[in-house]
């Protein structure tokens, strides 16, 4: 089970008012200063909340949509063939047309050259878990590339030629076929060495 994407940059977004701060120190405050009235102590009176930025991501999701729920670990692709399966055609057409929405909303979106994508397969079966590191670079005339630059051990010797299938020479947003069919809970995106998604986790 993963997050809702929606909260996910929501919390991203309170995050990132400290630049360059780490999420797991931050707190964020709000006061209320009262006009007119002070303490005993002669300071302003005040009221106030403080809380995680998750918190207040959570706060803002709730008030957009209702109470956050998790969702399924599945790609979008899964999503539209489960609800063709289902003979959900508009649900499957709803899926299709939105499926890249997570992706162009992010706040680190677009793709840029130089940042590292890293898509994580489960075990399957005999198939062990193994992941692919990608990275995208510069293909000119306002393209990019994705170019395969490693494979983590595991991966059985026949299933080899296997390798890469997401890799590109030339397109206007090199990672949409890893969103559309691995899924977003399965990627990681590094951008001048720090994570800017995260799949599956926070």
């Amino acid at each position: 089970m993963r997050r809702d994407p929606r909260l996910e940059i929501i919390t991203e977004a309170v995050e990132r008012l400290v630049p360059g701060a780490t999420p797991a120190f931050m707190t964020v405050t709000v006061t209320e200063t009262l006009p007119g009235t002070s303490n005993p102590d002669g300071t302003p009176h005040r009221h106030e909340w403080s809380g995680k930025p998750e918190d207040l991501g959570t706060r803002v999701f709730t008030a957009l949509y209702g109470r956050p729920r998790a969702e399924e670990t599945l790609s979008p692709l899964a999503q539209a063939e489960d609800a063709k399966r289902a003979r959900d055609i508009v649900g499957e057409v709803g899926i299709l047309m939105s499926a890249g929405s997570g992706l162009w909303s992010a706040p680190w979106y677009p793709a840029r050259p130089g940042d590292l994508v890293h898509v994580a397969y489960e075990q399957a079966g005999a198939t062990p878990a193994v992941g692919e590191t990608y990275i995208v670079g510069d293909a000119g005339d306002g393209l990019m590339s994705l170019q395969l630059l490693a494979v983590s051990p595991g991966r059985p010797p026949e299933q080899e030629q296997f390798s890469g299938p997401y890799a590109t020479e030339a397109a206007d947003c090199p990672l949409y076929g890893l969103w559309f069919e691995a899924g977003p809970h399965r990627l990681t995106v590094v951008r001048d060495g720090r994570p800017v998604h995260i799949g599956g986790a926070r």
